[in-house]
């Protein structure tokens, strides 16, 4: 299992192929507020926020309950419509992630997505009980905070520096540098592998696959370390 025990993986933009849906979302959710609709990659900047941060970023004067509170139904309403045909899993992350349970890791989630968001996709990929622990925004703080983090080393038992995050925002790396953890960057989500490598991620990929291959030669290299 080499020198991680756990792993712990954003949703939107790393697991599964959501992020479109966001983005119309976070429109639509403007539109029920009557506010100027912000550009594709506004919203992608935001994506690994919470609703409620996401908003303060891209609306800032926005500070009415009730308004704030329209645009979170409108996102709402639609992206769960959406999501009753779940969002498809990037190539090669179920068996991957198939392949790291049966080698003995601990899995874990953590997202900017509602637990009512998140229990709706695990549901819909069958995987209510896969993850050994997930946290979602609206029950710690969000990203980059590191609190959730915080909340699944302890869970799981586990020091920071056998903690891995994957995630595809600036979000998801620097709440690991907060929590003291190394982090892997994935180029086909959110932001690019540009912005993302400015974060000091350990390693930043095109392809889901590419994370098995890199911890499997993670581990020879420490049992070699071991016979020599």
């Amino acid at each position: 299992m080499g020198s991680y025990q756990l792993l712990i993986f954003d949703w939107d933009g790393t697991l599964a192929n959501s992020i479109e849906r966001i983005v119309e979302s976070v429109k639509v959710g403007a539109v029920a507020c009557g506010l100027p609709v912000c550009d594709d990659e506004s919203i992608r900047g935001i994506i690994g926020l919470s609703l409620s941060r996401a908003i303060d970023v891209l609306y800032p004067h926005v500070q009415d309950e009730a308004l704030r509170e329209r645009f979170h139904m409108g996102y709402r309403q639609h992206y769960l419509a959406l999501e009753e045909q779940p969002s498809a899993l990037f190539d090669g992350v179920r068996q991957s992630l198939l392949a790291f349970r049966e080698q003995g890791y601990q899995l874990a989630v953590a997202t900017g997505k509602r637990r009512l968001g998140l229990d709706k996709v695990l549901s819909g990929q069958g995987w209510q009980t896969f993850f050994d622990v997930t946290r979602a925004a609206d029950e710690t703080a969000s990203k980059p905070d590191p609190l959730m983090l915080h909340e699944i080393l302890s869970i799981c038992d586990c020091h920071p520096s056998r903690a891995l995050m994957i995630g595809d925002s600036v979000f998801d790396l620097q709440m690991a540098r907060n929590a003291e953890m190394d982090s892997v960057a994935v180029g086909y989500g959110a932001q690019s592998l540009d912005v993302l490598r400015q974060h000091g991620p350990k390693l930043a990929i095109e392809h889901f696959s590419q994370l098995g291959e890199w911890l499997q030669a993670n581990t020879l290299n420490r049992m070699n370390e071991r016979v020599g």
